[in-house]
């Protein structure tokens, strides 16, 4: 299972968002993992099993995607940066980075 996992909704739709590009990338800038949303607007395979520590960034592809869609938006990309810290048992605790997107605002919070 990877560490990272996503899930972008439709808020303005009130459904998954489908086909919603998504990339990984380390504390350095490189892509560990991508992929894209499936049909109940998840990636449950993005990355490694583990990450180290640091500030690691999801780029959600929603300008490609509200395109696809003949949708205008503002965002041409929502970036999402989090800090990856070691548990305290020692073990990989998993990070679940929801997006509830609309075409004009975002929000996110650490999911479970």
């Amino acid at each position: 299972m990877s560490h990272v996992t996503t899930h972008v909704l439709d808020t303005a739709r009130g459904r998954p968002a489908v086909g919603v590009p998504v990339r990984l990338l380390g504390p350095d800038g490189t892509v560990l993992g991508s992929g894209a949303t499936d049909a109940d607007g998840r990636v449950r395979s993005l990355g490694p099993a583990a990450l180290g520590p640091g500030t690691h960034t999801l780029v959600f592809g929603t300008g490609a995607w509200y395109a696809a869609l003949d949708v205008d938006t503002f965002y041409p990309e929502v970036t999402v940066a989090f800090a990856v810290v070691a548990p305290a048992d020692g073990g990989p605790a998993h990070l679940h980075v929801p997006l509830l997107l609309s075409p004009y605002a975002f929000s996110t919070y650490r999911g479970s």
